[in-house]
């Protein structure tokens, strides 16, 4: 499988992670951040299945992943749950605070499969979690988060904020100001912000670079309005890409590929 060689090629340096290195030896004079959040959407984890998560899509992750936490980057990332269940769901007839609370418990389920992906590959990594989980994880601490990145680790947050009625895309924008991040970088299914989406909308046209009132002002939902309006207070920039193409995050950090800047 995939996944499998992946795995054992970037643990031991060579093969595959030998291969990237080597067609792009200057990685570290390209990158433009010296720490970053890293927002994945739970769709994203699971790949062409629709649910639950896919290895071989984990796998490539992690790769991609090491190698940007290799050329020097602090690394934070934020797990969605909507690969394992979807909180603004009202199917199960769940009243909205409990499906929130479901929300985030189908986040800490993505945040340990990624936790193991990558310490497979020999990346130390700390899963924190807002909700106190202490047989499994840290509970999230913002200090404890920020030392952890200063020693090289990679911060995988759970749980969202803790608190029912915010998004994890909020709970993203509000760890990247809390841990000092440069750019919060929202991988998804798509390669940026279109005027409409581009799933149903073969007219759609993609932004290079949208301002943070034009998003709000246009009604994209390409992330919530509350945390479209954090950034904006902060000044944080956003940057949508595809999180599906092959070394699609290390290639971003690069200006490289495709994807569309939010700021300003």
């Amino acid at each position: 499988m995939y996944c499998s060689i992946i795995n054992a090629d970037c643990a031991h340096g060579g093969g595959t992670y030998a291969w990237i290195m080597s067609i792009d030896s200057n990685v570290v004079e390209n990158v433009r951040y010296s720490r970053v959040l890293l927002k994945v959407s739970g769709e994203a984890l699971a790949g062409e299945r629709g649910f639950g998560f896919d290895q071989d899509v984990i796998g490539k992750l992690s790769c991609d992943l090491k190698k940007v936490r290799e050329s020097g980057v602090e690394l934070c990332i934020v797990v969605g749950g909507g690969n394992i269940f979807r909180g603004s769901s009202t199917s199960f007839g769940f009243e909205r605070a409990s499906n929130d609370y479901v929300g985030m418990l189908a986040t800490m389920i993505n945040a340990l499969a990624l936790q193991n992906s990558l310490e497979d590959m020999g990346i130390a990594s700390r899963v924190l979690s807002a909700i106190p989980m202490t047989a499994v994880c840290e509970t999230y601490i913002r200090r404890r988060a920020i030392r952890h990145l200063e020693k090289g680790r990679v911060v995988i947050c759970a749980a969202g904020i803790g608190s029912p009625f915010f998004t994890t895309d909020t709970a993203a924008v509000l760890r990247s100001i809390e841990m000092r991040c440069d750019a919060i970088f929202k991988g998804t299914q798509v390669d940026g912000v279109y005027s409409s989406d581009p799933k149903k909308d073969c007219s759609a046209t993609r932004y290079d670079k949208i301002s943070y009132h034009d998003l709000l002002a246009s009604d994209l939902k390409i992330m919530d309005a509350a945390a479209v309006s954090l950034a904006r207070e902060n000044s944080i920039p956003i940057i949508v890409f595809d999180l599906g193409k092959e070394n699609a995050f290390s290639e971003v950090m690069q200006g490289r590929g495709t994807f569309t800047t939010i700021s300003g």
